[in-house]
């Protein structure tokens, strides 16, 4: 599932957290270095919601927020999404490998090697 620039913003400081936090909580992290309103930020955490990548959790009169996947399970289905979307997923494979840089290549293959096992 692709996130939007400020739905990524806003799950980064959800996973940095490790735990679920509020809209307040969230705005603060990221309110003034964005100088985002609290509706925008209420809004965003509801659609992420509606997108089932973070749950709402009711707390006293407020909602805690936190994600249903780690960062690198979403980063892993993102890629398998654009993967499948390919007519020729040999191909793209092929072409993403070759674009890793050596060391990310090289822990590919070990990650490839472990899964072998």
């Amino acid at each position: 599932m692709a996130l939007g620039d400020l739905e990524r913003v806003v799950m980064n400081v959800l996973w940095d957290a490790g735990e679920p936090l509020t809209v307040r909580q969230v705005h603060e992290s990221i309110g003034p270095e964005r100088d985002l309103a609290y509706t925008t930020v209420m809004t965003v955490l509801h659609r992420l919601a509606k997108k089932r990548v973070v749950t709402e959790q009711k707390a006293d009169r407020a909602y805690r927020y936190a994600t249903t996947q780690s960062r690198e399970e979403m980063t892993a289905s993102v890629m398998l999404d654009a993967l499948s979307a390919s007519a020729d997923q040999d191909a793209a494979l092929a072409y993403f490998v070759g674009q890793l840089p050596p060391e990310a290549l090289k822990a590919a293959l070990e990650a490839v090697a472990k899964n072998e096992r």
